[in-house]
């Protein structure tokens, strides 16, 4: 038989295992079944529709709903639950005439909230039938009621197409009632006069209701039941086609074939005879592997992390720290340079503002101009004369904040002798500047070597002044990653392990050079604070950064120590090397829920520190500290109020914790280091 009835535990009314599943032909349920793609792809067919599942995505199938899985990744894991309706039942009574429908065609249409809380739901469900803990029995029935309750009010198979009706619910009854209707009446030579008149309905008015509610037709949506529910008796009796067809509904075999065709590309007998199988064969055709449920654990503790019932058996990290060791001194050449961008930039006040907080909590030695010579700092090429003016400007500002100008040198717009000309001038405008010397040089990775050559030659030669033998490429991506926690690991171990280039990293977001926006707020810039002076994580990676020592005590995964005159720093950082990919934001947050991604506990043993001790920490992560999720909180507003800009500007700070421990041989510190975040432990001897 086609149709699974489903066996569910003593204990609970659902039933849930972790599968690779490779096939599993047509088939249906007497039971709810939701797949939560863990690792890989899938393809299901529901009914006639065929979706494509890919990790974190959520397919729910409805009662008795046929549908078919094939997957050619031989890797994939998949949490399978079977929901006992009849539990649901007690809660809502007309259940079995409930249709449920998430998003699997659009892109990015399961990163909403809507879905976060479902996949918590499935989760918290799947903790508890793997930890079996004092009363879990009665933990789940809880949860799946509340599941429930988010399925209706967000997952409703009329909201699908309608989202309004979830504000209107005299709307959503009438057309819940009218579509049970025809599902349960299918089989009859129902009309659309019918409905029109019990519901007092003109039909008219009732016909474009349905096509507006559903997205299909009254006709199209009649015979879209009868042909499904003709598939499984197709498959799963021996009925001839005629008999199917009246009894599903059809006036005429000739119109039965018609309609199935559409949805299933085979006449009902094509069909039956390509599918239809008897039991031992469709047996065969299933290919499933079962895994220990307690496996899936790993792929969604992320989802966990706030569940005070969750125990993550995962062994407590133990680091054992001697602060009398010194093996080095700790490079801090991430503050060389900051990326300004552009100079016409930094004659903004806003800009100049957010430059100075910088420089002020941290402290570059340079910051790299681009377009010092454009005509938006009014040089202009061919001109006999060139205004200074602007570029002085930018240039007694970098000299208020003690900060030197590492000049970019671009020949987009310019001619070789432009350009040297150009030089000639600046060089013979700017050359009484005390400072001058201080200043530096770097040629664009577009620059020719005939170009570079003879300015060189002008630069060094004449003018001996320093030229960077190395070409600056410039990085225009956008990219939301740029805006979220993950930036604060990626930055701290390209800077600790020395691995990436930082170069893409700009001081600000420029709203006014973006294209395509959907906000105003946070839109993929690479900049450490947006352009509302909003302080973004990878501001606080170069701030946390900027507090640790100069004498290098140990360093591994994750972690760096150091010291300074009777002060300790410990830098801990939740890293995962696909962060070292930087890949595109949908692709990365899909892995947010693997292993080390995740709140890691940590013991810290530490040694050699002759007296007492004063503790503060700096923490950041995703719950606390971070503007761009204090941001998506809010609802994602595309701008904001004053309040709103109040807010976060207060919000986005590190969380801080103060202690004071006597004098100890060993100091331990017990840690818990949350998701794609980072936490600072500066220690003071008292």
């Amino acid at each position: 038989m086609r149709k699974k009835y489903i066996t569910y535990p003593s204990d609970m009314p659902v039933s849930i295992s972790l599968e690779n599943v490779i096939s599993y032909p047509m088939h249906w349920h007497n039971s709810i079944e939701i797949l939560y793609v863990l690792k890989g792809k899938l393809n299901i067919t529901i009914s006639s529709d065929h979706y494509e599942l890919i990790e974190k995505d959520i397919e729910i199938i409805n009662l008795d709903e046929p549908h078919s899985i094939v997957s050619n990744d031989k890797d994939n894991k998949v949490l399978v639950f079977h929901i006992d309706p009849y539990f649901f039942e007690k809660y809502y009574s007309d259940i079995e005439n409930m249709f449920f429908f998430t998003n699997t065609t659009d892109d990015r249409a399961q990163e909403s909230e809507k879905y976060d809380a479902l996949r918590t739901f499935l989760a918290k469900i799947t903790c508890e039938a793997v930890q079996k803990q004092d009363n879990y029995d009665k933990e789940i029935q809880v949860i799946l009621i509340d599941l429930l309750y988010h399925l209706i009010n967000n997952f409703h198979y009329l909201m699908y197409e309608n989202e309004d009706l979830k504000e209107k619910e005299e709307q959503l009854e009438r057309y819940h009632r009218i579509s049970k209707y025809i599902f349960n009446n299918s089989n009859d030579n129902i009309t659309l006069q019918d409905i029109a008149k019990k519901e007092f309905l003109s039909t008219d008015y009732l016909s474009h209701g349905i096509k507006d509610v559903t997205g299909s037709s009254f006709t199209d949506l009649l015979n879209s039941n009868r042909v499904q529910e003709a598939l499984k008796l197709i498959l799963d009796t021996d009925k001839t086609i005629s008999e199917i067809s009246e009894e599903v509904g059809f006036s005429h075999t000739r119109y039965f074939n018609k309609h199935f065709k559409v949805h299933y590309k085979y006449t009902p007998l094509q069909y039956r005879k390509k599918f239809k199988v008897d039991d031992e064969n469709f047996e065969t055709q299933k290919i499933i592997k079962f895994f220990e449920l307690n496996e899936s654990l790993e792929y969604i503790t992320y989802y966990l992390e706030d569940y005070d019932r969750f125990n993550y058996e995962d062994k407590i990290t133990k680091i054992n720290i001697n602060m009398g060791e010194d093996i080095g001194k700790f490079n801090k050449s991430f503050k060389d340079v900051l990326n300004v961008g552009d100079a016409f930039d930094l004659l903004l006040e806003d800009n100049k503002d957010i430059l100075e907080v910088l420089q002020e909590e941290i402290g570059f030695e340079y910051a790299r101009l681009l377009n010092v010579f454009s005509q938006d700092m009014c040089i202009f090429p061919g001109s006999k004369f060139y205004n200074w003016n602007r570029t002085s400007d930018v240039f007694e500002f970098l000299d208020t904040l003690n900060i030197n100008p590492l000049i970019v040198i671009d020949d987009k717009n310019f001619s070789t002798e432009d350009l040297l000309k150009i030089l000639k001038s600046f060089l013979n405008y700017f050359g009484e500047l005390d400072n001058l010397y201080s200043f530096k040089f770097e040629f664009s990775s577009t620059m020719s070597d005939t170009a570079k050559n003879k300015i060189i030659g002008l630069l060094c030669n004449d003018y001996e002044l320093e030229v960077s033998n190395k070409p600056f490429y410039a990085n225009d991506s956008i990219d939301y990653i740029y805006d979220t926690t993950y930036m604060m690991p990626y930055i701290i171990n390209s800077v600790i392990r020395n691995t990436n280039s930082l170069n893409f990293l700009r001081a600000f977001d420029v709203l006014d050079k973006q294209v395509n926006l959907t906000n105003e707020v946070f839109f993929g810039y690479p900049g450490l604070i947006n352009d509302k002076g909003i302080k973004k994580p990878s501001y606080y990676a170069y701030y946390l950064l900027n507090k640790l020592g100069d004498t290098l005590v140990a360093k591994n995964d994750g972690y760096i120590v150091t010291k300074s005159d009777k002060e300790y720093q410990i830098l801990l950082y939740n890293h995962n090397d696909d962060i070292d990919k930087l890949i595109p934001f949908k692709s990365f947050s899909k892995l947010r829920a693997i292993k080390n991604a995740v709140a890691q506990k940590l013991s810290l043993n530490i040694v050699n520190i002759p007296s007492s001790i004063k503790i503060t920490t700096y923490e950041i992560n995703e719950k606390s500290g971070s503007s761009y999720n204090y941001w998506v909180d809010m609802g994602r507003p595309k701008r904001l109020s004053k309040e709103e800009k109040q807010i976060l500007h207060k919000a986005s700070f590190p969380n801080i914790h103060f202690k004071n421990l006597k004098k100890s041989t060993v100091f331990n510190l017990q840690i818990t280091l949350r998701g794609y975040g980072a936490l600072l432990i500066l220690i003071k001897e008292a």
